[in-house]
């Protein structure tokens, strides 16, 4: 098979296509034939060498496919050759084939082209378990998503606002924040020109936000401590601008702050399993319905993965990037 191989760790550069046997899957795995992969911030973090993947999982960069089911595992009941799945991988997306626990896999949504299966896993199995599972949104709170034209944040706005929050999100120019309330953002807050903090405590009469989704980090810590709200949760999955930093923990006093966040790519797969469940229940029927859809930007074909990180990189993007094969 096909696969992009990482031999050094650096820029774009170092990711080069090779050859090798494709894998065979073990009890409780399923193999897939990929034709679609999903490129996502971590594996930009794993190509510098930041993100090494976890004990037992391929080396191979790529969080999420889609394809077809090819072979069967032992112990992988529910799965047949034959059957469109889309899948959180735990390593080896970007490769003709790749082995998933059977428990992190999904049946592609109808209506979905394998491009936009491929774009769902990793964000959505890490929104849900961030936004719904550690911060608890229910429906007229507030929400507010930091980098809403992100994979992560078109994500967020819409399961948010499907789920009857107030949304609020953050982007770098005035066409990302228009982008962020055509998905059901209340209000997108340029970044650039505005601060969130009293964009947020304006709009909703000095409250601030119930929870708040921050993968920025650096001065932003302290600053959604000023914007949440009594009981607010603030959950953290990334610091792009830091996580080391000196804040006034008062306000986690004052106002009962939950401050949390978590990794997705070393929990167990029971864990993930778990989460599978809970999107195939609540959420797949509302992309079936037409309620949520990925977002897809762009698609480069898998030889030209170094060219997806260099946009992704770039910023210049709104939603997802994906690599077909």
């Amino acid at each position: 098979m096909r696969f992009i191989d990482l031999p050094e760790y650096g820029g774009p550069e170092v990711l080069q296509l090779s050859e090798g046997e494709k894998p065979r899957p073990a009890v409780g795995e399923v193999l897939i034939k990929v034709a679609a992969a999903g490129v996502n911030r971590p594996d930009i973090v794993q190509r510098k060498g930041l993100y090494p993947p976890p004990p037992g999982a391929s080396p191979i960069p790529g969080l999420e496919v889609a394809g077809e089911v090819v072979a069967v595992g032992e112990g992988a009941a529910r799965w047949h050759v034959g059957d469109r799945v889309c899948a959180l991988t735990n390593g080896g997306g970007y490769a003709d084939y790749v082995t998933v626990p059977a428990g992190q896999c999904l049946p592609v949504p109808q209506g979905l082209a394998p491009v936009e299966a491929a774009a769902l896993p990793e964000t959505f199995f890490t929104v849900w378990s961030n936004v719904f599972d550690r911060g608890r949104l229910q429906a007229g709170e507030v929400f507010l998503v930091h980098g809403g034209s992100s994979g992560i944040g078109t994500t967020a706005i819409q399961l948010a606002s499907q789920f009857g929050a107030r949304v609020f999100a953050t982007a770098g120019s005035d066409e990302k924040c228009r982008a962020c309330e055509s998905l059901g953002a209340e209000r997108a807050i340029n970044y650039r020109a505005e601060d969130f903090v009293e964009v947020v405590r304006a709009a909703t009469d000095e409250r601030g936000a119930d929870v708040i989704l921050d993968m920025v980090g650096g001065d932003y810590i302290a600053r959604n401590m000023k914007a949440a709200a009594m009981d607010g949760r603030i959950v953290n999955i990334a610091y792009l601008q830091g996580a080391k930093v000196q804040v006034n923990m008062l306000p986690v006093m004052l106002k009962r702050l939950i401050l949390t966040g978590s990794t997705l790519r070393p929990r167990s797969a029971e864990e993930k399993a778990a989460i599978a469940q809970a999107l195939e229940e609540k959420v797949w029927p509302l992309i079936e319905k037409g309620k949520i859809r990925p977002q897809v930007y762009a698609t480069f074909p898998l030889p030209e993965a170094a060219e997806a990180h260099r946009l992704m990189e770039s910023g210049a993007h709104v939603g997802k990037i994906v690599l077909t094969l």
